[in-house]
């Protein structure tokens, strides 16, 4: 009896120290800020500008006398008129390039979701972008020092750098089928910002895609493209790569995706390692 009860203290403690281990490094791990994607959309306006312009001044005046008597007769008289006209026509037509930029309010639920998943960050959330003056949008040194990101150690900056939306509707040859294809692509260019000496320690590129295809046969047939499917492929392709990257640049736990996985396999259901025992015979 004693020595059972003595084995079974020894795996607690043994079973306290791994979980006071396990919990020691969680609480040394970085906090990231994730921004929303910032976007700049340059759109042609077409405008044209006609005015025209008329002025007149008229003038007139006149004098006269005359003198009358029984011997004699006299009069003068004097007149001027006089007439000018001015008149203008201004027209003018081209483009205008207007610049809109903001926070996409999309494709970063599935980039904090795999950065969760590796165990090599914990996520803060960060403030929204709401402010008028657009041109102070990508000043995010401004913004950690405004406070948008309490409590972070890091801001993973990003922005969209290239939208591809395609429809295709391409004929097989060989038969009367049609594949209708609806295709989306994003590009975006990642930063990741020490928010206390504001250095970059990762910098990188990463692309989301997905689509959606359909078979058709018989002609005029109305054809419905999943949108929402073809928007969840991005993001979670998106998010893949985010992470990917980071922990290629930026991973401060030192173990790999994969090798975290391997070791979740070989650990038993029960979370703990299971004890050996011996059977000796007397």
């Amino acid at each position: 009896m004693f020595h059972t009860t003595l084995r079974a203290l020894r795996v607690a403690f043994a079973l306290a120290c791994l979980g006071a281990a396990a919990q020691a490094p969680a609480q040394n791990l970085p906090k990231i800020a994730v921004t929303d994607l910032s976007y700049e959309e340059k759109v042609k306006e077409y405008f044209q500008y006609f005015e025209a312009r008329e002025k007149h001044d008229n003038s007139y005046s006149a004098n006269g006398s005359f003198r009358d008597s029984a011997n004699s007769s006299s009069g003068s008289a004097s007149e001027r008129a006089s007439s000018r006209g001015e008149s203008s026509v201004v027209a003018a037509s081209g483009s205008i390039t207007v610049i809109s930029r903001g926070e996409m309010r999309k494709f970063t639920a599935d980039i904090k979701g795999e950065l969760l998943k590796s165990g090599a960050y914990r996520l803060v959330q960060g403030k929204p972008w709401t402010q008028q003056n657009t041109e102070k949008l990508y000043d995010i040194i401004a913004r950690i020092k405004q406070g948008y990101y309490p409590g972070a150690d890091y801001v993973l900056f990003g922005s969209i750098n290239n939208i591809d939306f395609r429809q295709e509707n391409n004929p097989i040859q060989g038969s009367n089928a049609v594949s209708y294809s609806l295709a989306l692509e994003l590009v975006g260019e990642f930063s990741l910002i020490n928010t206390r000496t504001y250095e970059i320690k990762a910098a990188f590129s990463a692309m989301g895609e997905g689509s959606d295809t359909r078979l058709v046969n018989a002609a005029g047939t109305r054809i419905s493209l999943n949108k929402s499917k073809v928007m969840q492929e991005v993001s979670r392709s998106l998010g893949e790569a985010v992470a990917n990257e980071m922990e290629a640049q930026f991973n401060p736990s030192g173990v790999s995706g994969t090798a975290r996985g391997s070791a979740r396999n070989a650990m038993p259901a029960g979370g703990a390692a299971q004890e050996e025992r011996t059977v000796v015979f007397k």
